[in-house]
């Protein structure tokens, strides 16, 4: 009736909406449609912690299968979807490109760290070329994951602390933990914690800098700084309480 009025009587659209138009308003409101990307992909960078690392220990094959059904969900979103769910599945290829990848790695190659960045890249041509296209989100969250990768295990490496990587994951249940506390110990001499915090400085200003330019590069943003902050939550639970790490 409000709307009939101001059209049809006075000439001029309504200056407030609806009540049923005012409902949508709200709950977009409630959670910025800006945000539910940035935010989807958080989680997505935290799936392997809480699920992928104890799924690939016990079944590997089984996990890097799951990619499957993973991309095929993917397309049919991208394919069908309309509006956030059209990026949710372009968003999901990316995911599903990281997925296999740590697969991969922590199935068959996890004692053999000079080959998890080479193994978690094996998409990397795919992502470049897919910021240029409709593949954007994907490329995004898959570049930002892996710069992420990068980093921490660049950090390892200067800070002489690669050696003991096999070493935590072939040892025994008993000993595994002492070993990885005592690893995280060594982070926290002058050396590596100098490193750490330029490396926690550089990627937070990347990101930042990915944040500001907005579309795609948000997404980016968020998993780079989720990634962060896992290694983060990983170096603590280390540290204080190494059995339950989720890696050993």
């Amino acid at each position: 009736m409000d709307t009939f009025l101001h059209n049809q009587v006075l000439g001029v659209p309504p200056t407030l909406p609806s009540t049923t138009a005012a409902a949508p308003l709200l709950r977009i409101g409630s959670l910025p449609a800006a945000a539910v990307l940035p935010l989807t992909a958080a989680l997505l960078v935290t799936v392997p912690v809480f699920l992928q690392a104890p799924w690939v220990r016990s079944a590997p094959m089984a996990a890097a299968l799951f990619t499957i059904p993973l991309v095929a969900i993917a397309l049919l979103l991208e394919r069908h979807g309309r509006g956030q769910w059209q990026e949710l599945g372009v968003l999901l290829v990316g995911f599903s490109g990281s997925w296999l990848g740590g697969c991969l790695f922590w199935g068959w190659c996890r004692l053999h760290p000079a080959l998890h960045l080479p193994v978690e890249a094996f998409a990397l041509p795919l992502a470049v070329a897919g910021l240029g296209g409709r593949w954007r989100l994907a490329g995004a969250f898959y570049l930002g994951s892996l710069l992420g990768t990068a980093t921490t295990d660049g950090v390892i490496a200067a800070a002489g602390l690669m050696d003991l990587w096999p070493q935590v994951l072939n040892a025994p249940l008993t000993e595994a933990p002492l070993l990885l506390q005592s690893a995280a110990l060594r982070v926290l001499q002058p050396w590596p914690l100098t490193l750490v915090s330029l490396a926690a400085s550089l990627l937070v200003g990347i990101g930042l800098r990915l944040w500001r330019r907005g579309g795609p590069w948000r997404v980016g943003a968020a998993a780079l700084a989720t990634t962060l902050g896992v290694d983060a939550l990983f170096l603590a639970a280390s540290l204080l309480a190494p059995q339950l790490s989720g890696l050993i």
